[in-house]
């Protein structure tokens, strides 16, 4: 029996990844439901509410993976220092280091 190491960034890689395709998939089911407002369920505040949260989920894992291959994922914007790879685990599209990430909300 062999099992297969990945590395943080393979892994990350095929989170980010997972997480494109799901919010790529809500967007096209939840703009079907904008068009068609009987078949979702939804009232129309909510529905765009779920829209603009997949639009966002959708640019953060692209925006990361775009990061990613240009080298300079997990790197913190603001200070330049690497991002810790546990935070990355929790929030893989994360573009600041806490403390930075902080100060960026305060």
């Amino acid at each position: 029996m062999t099992s297969t190491v990945h590395n943080p960034a393979e892994l990350l890689r095929d989170t980010l990844e997972e997480q494109f395709r799901t919010h790529t998939d809500q967007l096209t089911e939840l703009t079907v439901f904008s068009r068609q407002p009987d078949l979702g369920g939804y009232d129309r505040d909510t529905l765009n509410g779920l829209i603009a949260s997949a639009r966002q989920g959708v640019a953060d894992a692209a925006q990361a993976l775009r990061r990613m291959s240009e080298g300079t994922y997990g790197i913190c914007e603001r200070c330049q220092a690497s991002i810790p790879v546990g935070r990355l685990e929790i929030l893989p599209h994360a573009r600041f280091c806490v403390p930075c990430q902080q100060k960026q909300v305060g």
